[in-house]
């Protein structure tokens, strides 16, 4: 009965393997050739058997015995006499075991023994036979559909009526970029910056000369070699193109030549990770000798140079003292993902209290002519200068650290504007990764400057919550460090500035708090004007502290009032937002906009000069000229007006601002105004 069992489930096994099996097998061969097959052949040879296997030890003697055990009553659940002779799972049974194997023996002659043979699975037989089956077909019937589809729908790589092209484009990358050489079987297609694209095309008609006219007029006549016609270009930047023919059919020749699209994968500049330190504002611990850097970098292609520039500053107020020097550092890994590791000497470094250490990797990649280099966050690891106790009846502030931080809220502005200068020519992706970063150094920048407020870092917010949950096993927290602590986590408590001081900090730190979160957004012009903002208070705080100051004895130059208003004012402007007027370049669009919806007759010429005229500021120019030109060859196109109006809708100008008057009241607005104004009813008399 168990072999019965066995050789039923083997054999279920083999017809569910089977038909898959077979079909891989002619995949591989009729793709990768018979040594592969072969290999193939010996791996399914090799799992099909452990799974066989596998599926037979299940079916042992004690899965027989439990079978037989709930399926006869007449074993009394004593089939195991019958298996293993006289004992159940290794333990003697004594003089009765005999006797009752006996009985059983007995029973067997006479018992209706059932069928413990697994079903056949007929559901999973027949999806998987009838699933083989159409994979095999499906080769043989594929050629059959895609000759009917491509005669349903026009074929992109027909030039015009009457003449077919078959296409090769030969892809040779640049060396450098290490990639194989590519062939593409359309005129449409991606390649990589610098390569050469060699053209191989054939006409179905008696064409006599052929050309390619790129955009821009720029002209690549081809040759004929044989029955093709030929032509290389080296594609430095994403281009339209047009096939220009002449045969001996005059209609032939006229006719118009749909566009070709080619863009141009370019060159990314190396990707740097910041892996160690986590922050990029450290304080030097006690007794810290080195300071161990760790960086990842990326590349397309792949990496050449990096360079760690390493500044030392030492002193305070305007008596600093910085030392500049670069490492060249070599990277372990492959030639697009390396890993720097430094770990500088601080003592031979000269590194003492109130110095700084400023880092900062820059990284190349390998093109031959112009690499491109990337530049990572500066690090600093600072050690703080000692404070020193003020005087008793002193009314000036000894603590000078107002003027570091006033300078990094200003490079933070400086950033955000050259981040915001360069939307238009660096990728989505990492654009919104370099908002994030100038982002997290003005959440940074505001810690610090929460800290003169008496605020905590998250941090120490969570040690100190805590404290409190510890100590409230003991006693009442709250009222122990109300009586005999320093309430420095409030902000009305902090003892560094006066009150209207205090009230400017808070102000310009809500100005840094709303610049962060534009910045986190990936939105650095929504940010400017509250980092314009933050540094006008950060000066306010600055002027004060001087005045403060200024009560130690202090005296300050007298104001020369001729040299008022005598600055350089090249260059600067009014970085409110203005009123926007529409010009007659901005109706372009939306006069076109009109047309395409029924309003006016299309200026197909005028918005193809505008596009080429904005092409370095449009997200997709060669999108769009491609959409204006199938368009204008087909006017009955209904995806392509679809499309066109798409792209056109963001590029529409904005509305000019313009006072608009106030409307008259209705009734009821009426009735609403005279009660308003009408005075109050005399109250009730008691």
């Amino acid at each position: 009965m168990r072999r019965e069992v066995q050789a039923r489930a083997a054999g279920i096994r083999t017809l569910l393997l089977l038909p898959v099996v077979s079909v891989c097998l002619a995949i591989v061969y009729r793709n990768w050739g018979p040594r592969w097959t072969a290999v193939c052949v010996v791996l399914s040879l090799l799992a099909a058997a452990a799974w066989i296997v596998r599926a037979i030890r299940a079916y042992d003697a004690r899965w027989l015995t439990r079978r037989m055990n709930s399926s006869v009553p007449a074993f009394e659940d004593s089939a195991e006499l019958l298996v293993n002779g006289g004992g159940t799972h290794g333990l003697s049974l004594g003089a009765l075991a005999p006797l009752q194997r006996v009985r059983l023996q007995k029973r067997l002659l006479d018992a209706n023994l059932p069928d413990l043979r697994p079903a056949y699975p007929r559901r999973a037989l027949l999806i998987t036979w009838t699933g083989a089956l159409l994979l095999s077909l499906f080769p043989l019937i594929a050629p059959n559909i895609l000759q009917r589809l491509s005669a349903l729908a026009p074929s992109q790589s027909q030039a015009a009526p009457g003449v077919s092209i078959a296409a090769k484009l030969h892809i040779t990358p640049p060396r450098y970029t290490q990639l194989p050489v590519q062939e593409l079987a359309s005129l449409d297609g991606q390649v990589p910056e610098g390569s050469q694209v060699a053209f191989e095309l054939r006409f179905g008609s008696n064409v006599t000369r052929a050309a390619i006219v790129f955009d821009g007029a720029d002209r690549l006549d081809l040759h004929r070699d044989g029955e093709s016609w030929k032509g290389d270009r080296v594609l430095m930047a994403p281009t339209l193109f047009r096939l220009q023919l002449e045969a001996a059919d005059s209609e032939l020749a006229a006719a118009a030549q749909p566009l070709h699209r080619l863009d141009v994968i370019p060159d990314r500049a190396p990707e740097i990770i910041v892996r160690s330190p986590e922050r990029t504002l450290s304080l030097a611990a006690p007794g810290q000798k080195t300071w161990d850097l760790v960086f990842d970098a990326n590349d397309d292609y792949g990496l050449e140079a990096a360079h760690l520039s390493i500044a030392h500053a030492q002193g305070t107020g305007e008596n600093i003292k910085t030392t500049q020097q670069s490492l060249e550092l070599e990277g372990k890994g492959d030639a697009r993902h390396r890993t720097y590791r430094k770990s500088l000497d601080l003592a031979a470094m000269g590194f003492a209290e109130g110095d700084d250490v400023i880092v900062r990797l820059s990284v190349a990649d390998n093109h031959p002519s112009h690499p491109n280099l990337t530049q990572s966050e500066s690090l600093i690891l600072r050690w703080p200068a000692h404070v020193e106790a003020q005087s008793v009846g002193m009314e000036g502030l000894v603590q000078k650290t107002l003027p570091a931080y006033f300078a990094s809220e200003r490079q933070i502005i400086i950033d955000s504007e050259a981040l915001q200068a360069q939307r238009a020519d660096v990728e989505a992706k990492r654009f919104a990764s370099r908002a994030d970063e100038l982002g997290v150094e003005q959440k940074v920048l505001r810690l610090r400057y929460g800290e003169f407020l008496g605020e905590e870092s998250e941090r120490s917010a969570q040690r100190d919550e805590d404290t409190v949950a510890v100590s409230k096993s003991f006693g009442d927290a709250g009222n122990i460090t109300s009586e005999y602590g320093h309430m420095h986590d409030r902000p009305e408590a902090a003892t560094l500035f006066d009150p209207e001081t205090r009230r400017i900090l808070k102000a310009a730190l809500n100005e840094m708090w709303q610049a962060e979160l534009h910045l986190r957004q990936a939105a650095p012009d929504e940010a400017l004007p509250y980092e314009y903002k933050a540094l006008d208070y950060i000066k306010q705080i600055q002027q004060a502290e001087r005045i403060y100051l200024a009560r130690a004895g202090v005296q300050l130059p007298q104001v020369d009032s001729e040299r008022r208003l005598t600055g350089e004012r090249a260059g600067l402007s009014d970085r409110e937002l203005l009123a926007s007027r529409q010009t007659t370049d901005d109706l372009t669009v939306l006069t076109m906009w009109q047309s395409l919806h029924g309003l006016g007759t299309p200026d197909w010429s005028g918005l193809t000069a505008w596009a080429r005229r904005h092409q370095a500021t449009l997200p997709d120019a060669l999108g769009l000229l491609a959409s204006i030109d199938r368009l204008q060859r087909d006017r009955s196109c209904t995806s392509c007006r679809d499309d066109l109006i798409k792209m056109l809708w963001p590029l529409l100008p904005r509305p000019g601002a313009a006072l608009q008057p106030r409307r008259v009241p209705d009734a009821q607005g009426k009735a609403y105004l005279e009660a308003l104004a009408a005075p109050p009813a005399p109250a009730p008399a008691p």
